[in-house]
């Protein structure tokens, strides 16, 4: 089907459909760990934008070359695209993209060993979700926050929080991005080796098990996601 839309929209002169079907094929490559392909993907997609002059099409490119980066391992450059990714998402007023890139720096913020700014970002992310009734964010956050566990080497917390974010993925239906999802194996195989098979398993249960009350001390209030403590 991408492949079909680039023709159909080269042949249009569409810019937006090229860029569309240029960054699904992009997608696909990167869920099938062919990352040179992804970059060379993202990478025509975004001279198409820049060619068309339309910055709003520059994101979805952009944010394809950031994961390539952060999966090849290299944080510098991935926190570099991901800061000018959010500036991007600012100046085009896409505030969820925003967010979702935020928890991405986090993220690479940890690999860089830079903590209280990883903390800082992943208490400001799951302050947005809960303010802004960002639902479909809520398996990141227990991924953040496993991730934040582990680095602190807090094994028994990591697990129910992976736990919880296996159960909150399933729950929305949804499977973790292929960046997020190389961390959640990361950090479960650690786990897994410091606590032991049978214990890591029984407290990742425990986790599954966990109301957002639990895990974040939160619970939603209507479709708006404000607390109940402020009402």
């Amino acid at each position: 089907m991408a492949d079909a839309e680039v023709e159909r929209s080269r042949a249009a002169g569409d810019p937006a459909g090229e860029v569309e079907g240029l960054y699904g094929l992009a997608r696909v490559a990167l869920r099938g760990g062919d990352l040179e392909r992804a970059t060379g993907l993202a990478q025509r997609a975004l001279a198409v934008a820049q060619d068309a002059g339309e910055r709003r099409l520059e994101e979805r490119p952009r944010h394809v070359l950031a994961a390539v980066a952060r999966l090849s391992g290299d944080h510098a450059r991935a926190r570099d695209l991901y800061e000018a990714s959010i500036e991007l998402n600012r100046v085009l007023g896409q505030d969820e993209h925003v967010h979702s890139e935020y928890h991405n720096l986090a993220l690479v913020e940890l690999h860089l060993g830079n903590m209280e700014r990883a903390r800082q970002l992943i208490v400001e992310s799951r302050e947005r979700v809960f303010r802004y009734g960002y639902r479909d964010f809520l398996p990141y956050l227990g991924l953040a926050g496993a991730a934040l566990a582990s680095t602190d080497g807090d094994m028994t917390l990591t697990a129910r929080l992976l736990g919880f974010t296996d159960q909150a993925f399933a729950s929305l239906g949804q499977v973790a991005d292929p960046d997020d999802a190389r961390e959640l194996d990361t950090i479960r195989t650690h786990a897994s080796a410091v606590l032991g098979r049978d214990a890591f398993e029984s407290e990742r249960a425990t986790g599954a098990a966990w109301t957002l009350m639990r895990a974040f001390g939160r619970t939603w209030s209507g479709d708006t996601g404000r607390r109940q403590d402020e009402e």
